[in-house]
């Protein structure tokens, strides 16, 4: 079972909610409320007898939220590997400009590559 939770960013941190069910959370952090999410599932489906971990989420977050929190990932460099105007990719991030479907599907398509990429990676020890 997936079950999307929607993302946002609020004045003080981000609310997330489900989809399909009437779960509702908030935090400061992302990681904290990756945790809220997972107790209000619980608590939600508590009676049912189900148990959801973090393998039945889906979070769904819009470009600003995903790179401010996957800071990690360079902007610049992305768009030089999509092909994207760099100009044009830090207005879609910076909430400015909102992306179409096809260039947010081309977005997440270079940044699920680079994970991939990255998940095959070997250090020699």
């Amino acid at each position: 079972m997936k079950i999307e939770m929607i993302v946002e960013k609020t004045k003080t941190g981000y609310s997330a909610y489900a989809e399909k069910y009437p779960v509702y959370t908030v935090d400061t952090t992302l990681e904290e409320l990756k945790v809220n999410m997972l107790e209000a599932l619980n608590l939600y489906f508590k009676e049912q007898g189900k148990t959801i971990t973090e393998t039945d989420l889906k979070v769904t977050l819009d470009l600003p939220q995903f790179f401010e929190f996957y800071n990690v990932i360079n902007a610049k460099a992305l768009s030089e590997r999509i092909g994207m105007n760099q100009s044009l990719l830090a207005q879609y991030i910076k909430g400015i400009k909102k992306p179409s479907a096809n260039q947010t599907q081309r977005i997440l398509q270079g940044v699920q590559q680079i994970g991939r990429e990255l998940a095959e990676i070997r250090f020699l020890l």
